[in-house]
């Protein structure tokens, strides 16, 4: 138990590390801030009151004695920062009478998932220090939540101190009073929801610490922790807290791996590793790629008045062999030309991009080309970038333009105020179609993981296997596709747990589907995508649409090309598939559908709000949010909140995740247009839960309208 002999002590050193902190003087070279035990910006255990750097995505474990952390940290803004943790404290039930063991108090381990939020209220300045304010567990059970406001200082180039005030947990050791009131007790339950009257309430306590970094690979931290670990050590004795000061040694092996040891609590020894990576920075040096074609240059019309006719435009058969020269030039690109059409100044070409994860990057390309095999009295250049033979956009480009920029400076960003991003419109007169592109059939064999989290009886599962995948484009608009999957080894099978849903089983058998699927037919479609008017997209997709639902999807999207605001609606049969996902179904169906609006609150930021039906038959609203990098990462959050309550959707309240979305070619170091996604669920329930389908309209589109492309013009002459 703390000792009351130290309080005076505590407040003494606590002030007198704010004293420090505010009255160090000019502000010094700022060294790395590093990451504590919780995977926040802090000391050992405490945090502090620095941010890490803009976009940085970190992933931090650590474990001293009974208590392992596992944290994804994500620096949404320069200021605001969240966390996603997955903690576990071994021999929880150890000092409970067995008779006693029931509940949260059943676990030998007890698993817990919860998250943070911070907000940098003031940065590092001349004479102020940087402060932030802090949530910790902030929707979870409660049993690791906490709150504080630190602020920290550099004093020297490589010397910064830290002081700060905790409540809840950060509260728990050598407490100053309540200031904000007393705080309800932590009630461990289903989690999930937001304990706002718990936030800054109760009894607080101070903490502080210094960071010392030695040189660029070492530092060393020592801090004063205000954490009493009431529930592990004190109540159930999962270890024994004797100090409250922690020390450590912490070591930069790479610029993105981060190593410590430390001892804490003087008792336990703990180790942490720190994994860091920001999208905003290339992972891969150089990126191997074919050398874009040079641009040619036309002859001025006095030197070559014969280059400049417009005979040309009559000639027979001469649209097959200016397509056939255009497509020679980009055939080492992976674009394919689908149609060109022209008069005697403009000419207009439908690509389909199967490389370049940039759509500008692809559009550049194309350009160059036109340049080099177009006669010389063509002015315009009209690029319409297709998806599946259906048009999306239209880029206009003068010739002029392109020969003049081609080598300046700023050559990107000159040609980008020239340059006209609109509605893709009908076909220029003459426009012809390559009729060997359709129908067309291609095929791919690679691997695939499937992984099960957060199971209490088993933490991390997985399945590798084989996946066979085929699609064959009938006509321009109409796609037959489909996948077979073959598990060759894991222990998704390994679940025994039985679903407690109370609502239809449309997500918890999903072990089920795992056990009875080793050889299953993930999803067969036939998808047809059309232009129902200007402005609008429409989508229907009919077959097996995902490993657990098969039925009928169709859509419709309002998209203006230079529009920041999308509408759409989708409406769905669906039906449940048998578990060993081959041809049959199973008896429950449902008619699901949604409106949905889509907004790009700015280039970095992007928000889209769902309302309808879910696959339970519940009613609610699914919000996310996203950040978008300029090369095509997206990290972001969603929550669906429907009119099932917390005790009918049972633990985690509602359903709500992180998605992470990685383009491949960031890592590889070539050009794809593959990217994987990541969704981190803290838990998989059958309250709003959506059908899973392929091709939705919103996210096959906005690549190639405005804002999509404005965001990586600056790969237009890569």
């Amino acid at each position: 138990m703390p000792d009351p002999t130290l309080a005076p002590r505590r407040v003494y050193l606590a002030a007198a590390s704010v004293l420090a902190i505010v009255a160090a003087g000019p502000a010094m070279p700022e060294t790395r801030p590093t990451l504590n035990y919780n995977g926040a910006t802090g000391l050992i255990d405490m945090p502090s009151g620095e941010a890490q750097p803009d976009g940085q995505l970190s992933i931090t474990t650590a474990h001293f004695g009974p208590i392992s952390r596992n944290t994804l940290s994500f620096q949404i803004t320069p200021r605001l920062s969240g966390s996603f943790r997955y903690s576990a404290v071994r021999d929880w039930n150890a000092n409970i009478p067995i008779p006693d063991q029931t509940g949260t108090d059943s676990f030998e381990t007890y698993y817990d998932r919860s998250f943070d939020l911070r907000y940098q209220v003031l940065t590092e300045s001349r004479y102020l220090p940087a402060v932030t304010i802090g949530l910790q567990d902030f929707a979870g059970t409660g049993v690791f939540a906490g709150e504080y406001v630190a602020a920290t200082k550099n004093i020297l180039p490589n010397l910064k101190v830290t002081a700060g005030l905790g409540w809840g947990r950060l509260g728990s050791y050598g407490e100053i009073g309540s200031p904000f009131g007393p705080r309800p007790e932590v009630d461990i339950g289903r989690g999930g929801n937001f304990n706002f009257d718990q936030w800054f309430r109760g009894p607080a306590a101070a903490f502080g610490g210094v960071e010392w970094q030695i040189n660029d690979k070492w530092g060393l931290k020592a801090e004063y922790s205000s954490d009493a670990y009431v529930e592990e050590a004190d109540e159930r004795g999962t270890f024994e807290r004797s100090s409250p000061f922690n020390f450590g040694v912490e070591y930069q092996a790479r610029p993105n791996v981060r190593l410590g040891a430390h001892y804490l609590y003087g008792s336990e020894v703990g180790l942490t590793a720190h994994f860091t990576l920001n999208p905003k920075q290339p992972t891969v040096a150089n990126q191997q790629d074919v050398a874009p074609p040079l641009v040619r240059s036309r002859p001025s019309r006095a030197a070559d008045p014969d280059a400049w006719s417009q005979e040309w435009v009559s000639q027979q058969g001469a649209n097959p062999v200016l397509r056939g020269n255009i497509a020679k030039q980009l055939e080492d690109d992976g674009i394919l030309i689908e149609a060109l059409g022209y008069t005697s100044q403009t000419a207009q070409v439908r690509i389909r991009n199967t490389r370049y994860n940039a759509e500008a990057q692809a559009i550049g390309r194309v350009a160059r080309a036109m340049s080099r095999t177009m006669p010389a009295s063509v002015e315009v250049f009209e690029i319409v970038p297709v998806v599946d033979g259906v048009p999306l956009s239209k880029v206009t480009l003068r010739r002029s333009d392109i020969e003049a920029l081609d080598l300046a400076p700023d050559g990107a960003e000159s040609l980008r105020s020239r340059a006209v991003i609109g509605e893709a419109g009908p076909a220029i007169a003459g426009l012809t179609y390559d009729p060997d592109l359709y129908p067309a059939f291609t095929w791919g064999l690679s691997p695939y993981v499937r992984t099960s989290l957060f199971d209490p009886d088993k933490p991390f599962r997985a399945d590798v296997g084989l996946r066979l995948s085929a699609k064959y484009a009938i006509a321009p608009g109409f796609v037959l596709a489909g996948s077979v999957t073959q598990k060759i080894a894991g222990n998704l099978d390994d679940s025994r747990r039985d679903s407690n849903s109370v609502l239809p089983r449309v997500r918890t058998d999903g072990n089920i589907y795992d056990e009875e699927g080793e050889t299953a037919l993930e999803k067969l479609t036939l998808a047809w995508q059309m232009r129902p008017a200007e402005n609008l997209y429409g989508r229907v997709t009919v077959g097996y649409l995902e490993r657990m639902f098969g039925g009928v999807s169709g859509e419709l999207l309002w998209k203006p090309t230079g529009s920041r605001l999308a509408l759409g609606a989708e409406v769905n049969y669906a039906k449940q598939r048998d578990f060993d996902q081959r041809f049959g179904f199973q008896d429950y169906d449902i008619v699901t559908g949604h409106v949905s609006a889509y907004y790009e609150i700015s280039k970095d930021f992007h928000g889209q709000i769902d309302v309808g039906r879910y696959l339970a038959g519940d009613v609610g609203a699914t919000l996310s949010l996203h950040r978008e990098f300029e090369n095509g990462w997206r990290v972001g959050a969603f929550a669906t909140k429907t009119n099932v309550s917390a005790e009918e959707f049972g633990e985690g309240s509602f359903d709500k995740g992180i998605r992470i979305e990685v383009p491949l070619n960031h890592l590889l170091g070539r050009p794809t247009r593959d990217s994987g996604t990541i969704v981190v669920r803290p838990i998989t329930r059958d309250g709003g839960a959506r059908l899973n389908v392929d091709g939705r309209l919103y996210e096959t589109v906005r690549d190639y309208h405005e804002t999509g492309i404005n965001q990586q013009w600056g790969t237009f002459w890569k």
